[in-house]
């Protein structure tokens, strides 16, 4: 992500880390299902990272459902990391939070069992074809990569409006996913009668790259 949508997206949150956890519920489908899906998929991970991690409310919910884990949150916004900090207090030393924009090895050198994008990737303008690559260095061999997010709308009017609000919602995301990653288990879902359309995506590195 550039500088300028940096920017952009630290002063939308400015106000919406107020309302975020009261509003986001009517429309960001399919967070809770992807992290009751990785209970399956990724029974055991030592270390957890979060790109786009908001006001922490996944990582609540993975610090519970992994006790044994480590976390690492990751956000452009202060304002949403400080709601964060209070949410997530009760964790101690398992959860760092760290104000950065993503790439590659910027939560250091360690290599993490899951990295989770909720809602965050279709921000990336520009900036996610380098996202999806950065997770490629940042997971261990044999970790998972899971992502829920907006992914197509039939109704150009949602698109154009989407965009103001700085998602980009094109279909663009999965086939880059499945280009980088083996899939081992993917849905597109419809929402409020296929107004629109969101992914969820879980995945892991091919074999050639492991």
């Amino acid at each position: 992500m550039s500088a300028a949508g940096g920017g952009q997206i630290t002063a939308y949150y400015r106000f919406h880390s107020v309302i975020y956890d009261a509003t986001r519920w009517s429309f960001l489908f399919g967070r809770a299902g992807i992290l009751l899906e990785l209970a399956d998929l990724c029974p055991a991970p030592k270390r957890i990272l979060e790109v786009g991690c908001g006001t922490g409310r996944n990582l609540r919910v993975l610090g519970d459902q992994y006790p044994r884990a480590t976390m690492t949150g990751i956000d452009l916004s202060g304002d949403m990391l400080r709601v964060a900090r209070n949410k997530l207090a009760g964790y101690g030393q398992r959860v760092s939070l760290i104000q950065k924009p993503y790439a590659a090895g910027v939560a250091g050198p360690q290599k993490f069992d899951l990295v989770l994008f909720s809602y965050s990737l279709s921000m990336f303008n520009p900036g996610w074809e380098e996202a999806i690559a950065a997770v490629a260095e940042d997971l261990t061999p044999d970790g998972v990569v899971a992502v829920v997010d907006f992914h197509a709308s039939r109704l150009g009017w949602f698109r154009r409006w989407m965009g103001v609000n700085h998602v980009r919602m094109e279909g663009h995301l999965l086939p880059r996913l499945r280009q980088k990653f083996s899939p081992r288990r993917e849905r597109i879902c419809s929402a409020y009668g296929g107004a629109w359309q969101y992914l969820m995506f879980v995945g892991g590195r091919p074999a050639a790259a492991a």
